[in-house]
């Protein structure tokens, strides 16, 4: 009997599996993951002993539905304030990340892939949303490429406070999240709350999701995430 798998409570209604292709398709990915398994794959990281968080680009340029690339984040946003909430309760840092924007920056062949409606004065939208309540001791990280990594501090801020886990949240599974948690998996234990990443198109979301626990870290539902971080 074929298991009833109800939509995902976010991303773009368009970009939305279709409903007689959803139950097969989680179905196979469940089967892959337990394939790759059976090969060695998909072992668990585990917490260390001092974890961080990173929010990746929670900022309104993405959470606001009405904007050229945003969506519906909203369950995210949640999900993520509820791991904050209980990072910010045993004083676990806290790191965000945003686009740098900046129109005097030259092009790169990627602008071709996609070509974004923004000019001088749209520094605004990528504002954190303010759900987030970024404290004045929470770093945020303004970043040119999908990982938060890459052409940033963030690993020398991370080694100075000698953190060995990276709990990661935000958008957009399949490429910065997916580009940090890849940048991240050869330094610190990665830990992704299941309910706290996503992005706009349903069938991305999941084939990535599935690699990121089967290659870069532990994907995790966010109640479990939160009972471990009670720990520290």
């Amino acid at each position: 009997m074929t298991t009833h798998h109800p939509p995902i409570p976010f991303g773009s209604s368009d970009l939305r599996l279709p409903g007689d292709l959803r139950g097969p398709l989680l179905e196979h990915l469940s089967d892959l993951h337990r394939k790759f398994s059976n090969r060695g794959w998909g072992g668990r990281v585990g917490f260390g002993q001092r974890p961080a968080v990173i929010v990746i680009d929670l900022a309104k340029f993405w959470t606001e539905p009405k904007g050229q690339i945003g969506t519906d984040v909203e369950s995210i946003v949640m999900s993520t304030c509820r791991v904050l909430d209980a990072a910010r309760a045993v004083k676990i840092p806290v790191f965000f990340t945003t686009y740098a924007f900046d129109p005097a920056d030259p092009p790169s062949p990627q602008n071709r892939k996609l070509r974004l409606d923004l000019h001088a004065g749209d520094e605004r939208q990528f504002d954190l949303d303010s759900r987030l309540a970024r404290r004045s001791n929470e770093k945020l990280i303004r970043k040119r490429y999908a990982s938060a990594f890459k052409g940033t501090n963030l690993h020398e801020m991370l080694a100075s406070l000698q953190i060995d886990t990276l709990i990661v949240t935000g958008v957009s599974t399949s490429h910065c999240v997916y580009a940090t948690c890849r940048d991240a998996t050869d330094s610190y234990r990665v830990i992704v709350p299941r309910e706290a990443v996503g992005e706009r198109c349903e069938l991305l979301h999941e084939v990535n999701l599935l690699d990121i626990d089967l290659d870069l870290g532990d994907v995790m539902p966010v109640v479990d995430v939160i009972a471990a971080l009670s720990n520290f």
